[in-house]
């Protein structure tokens, strides 16, 4: 009995000590942090006004490979949002919101995390030096109950820590992408070429659709989108490790009036897929007679009457039309991709 009466006090005592030091600590938390990332301010701002964009390299939510995003309309910029939320720990969840938006100078987020009514709030600067952007992240941190202001003591590094990874991820995306651009202002367009093709793996749908001009493509923009969500969200794919979009088509059945087509996304091995809807696709290698093409989706049907007229010229065979979007198809005005029809004796 004296030792249960003497823990009490310890305890009473660890307590008291505990809500005295809470006095010497603020409700709230502010802080600065200073990033530097070797990209024009023109590539690194759209990162981060689109949330799709975000979630994928942030270290506040990329390094969670169980968390699963909803993203909502406008997709980005000023009233944007997205929610996200642990499929392992239902405690884990939360919302953020872009409120306010000045191209390719300022942003800000505010970030409610769980029950917490009290969001983060963080102010974005990015300031342009000699093709290097500085990005200035401004952090305040949520009010915490009295017994609770030591969550503010460890806030700081953890941010730091998530900032940190995230901007190392940023640059290496970065990367990827202006090394597809400098190689895409090299393709000469319209041309027909011949390229040695290697294998690949497609991870997509299998899809019918009316062959008009509108339809098509919305079927396609939706097949894409529905896949690429996929692939990132669901299986956690980041973009360096993932290719570009590949349709596999029948090369002649722009004539019909509905379209098979198989939309398919590269990917470097195969995995466990639960979803039915997803299907695997070999794709062999193969000698390919070639044209990258840019302009308008209904306008591709002379770039592939092209390859066609020229392996029949060569009495060559051929196989399924692959058409690569060099860009994500968006607009049916203004696609860019690679059409490549393989060709054999």
């Amino acid at each position: 009995m004296r030792w249960l009466k003497f823990g009490t006090l310890i305890i009473i005592f660890l307590l008291a000590v505990y809500a005295v030091s809470m006095t010497f600590v603020a409700e709230s938390k502010s802080f600065t942090v200073e990033k530097e990332i070797n990209y024009p301010v023109d590539k690194v701002f759209p990162q981060f006004n689109n949330l799709q964009n975000f979630s994928r390299w942030s270290g506040f939510f990329a390094d969670n490979k169980n968390l699963t995003f909803d993203y909502f309309t406008p997709y980005e910029g000023q009233g944007s949002s997205m929610s996200y939320h642990d499929k392992k720990n239902e405690d884990v969840f939360g919302d953020l919101f872009i409120r306010y938006e000045n191209p390719n100078k300022t942003l800000r987020y505010q970030l409610f995390e769980g029950r917490n009514r009290n969001p983060y709030l963080i102010d974005l600067k990015f300031i342009p030096e000699n093709g290097k952007t500085r990005v200035i992240w401004y952090v305040h941190t949520p009010k915490q109950p009295f017994l609770k202001r030591s969550l503010n003591l460890i806030s700081e590094d953890d941010i730091n820590q998530n900032i940190e990874s995230g901007m190392i991820t940023l640059f290496n995306i970065l990367g990827n992408k202006v090394n597809k651009e400098q190689a895409r202002e090299n393709l000469k367009f319209d041309s027909l070429m011949v390229e040695e093709k290697e294998g690949q793996l497609l991870l997509g749908v299998n899809v019918n659709s009316k062959n008009t001009k509108d339809a098509l493509f919305k079927n396609i923009v939706m097949n894409h989108n529905k896949t690429l969500n996929f692939i990132t969200m669901d299986l956690g794919k980041r973009e360096d490790e993932y290719g570009e979009p590949v349709l596999i088509t029948k090369a002649n059945n722009f004539k019909d009036k509905e379209v098979s087509y198989y939309y398919g996304i590269p990917l470097s091995k195969r995995i466990g897929v639960s979803d039915n809807n997803f299907t695997f696709r070999t794709v062999n290698a193969s000698r390919n007679y070639v044209i990258y093409y840019r302009g308008s989706y209904s306008g591709r049907i002379s770039a592939i009457q092209q390859l066609l007229q020229q392996a029949k010229k060569d009495t060559m065979r051929t196989g399924d039309l692959q058409q690569t979007f060099l860009e994500e198809p968006a607009v049916e005005s203004n696609t860019v991709m690679k059409l490549s029809l393989p060709v054999y004796r």
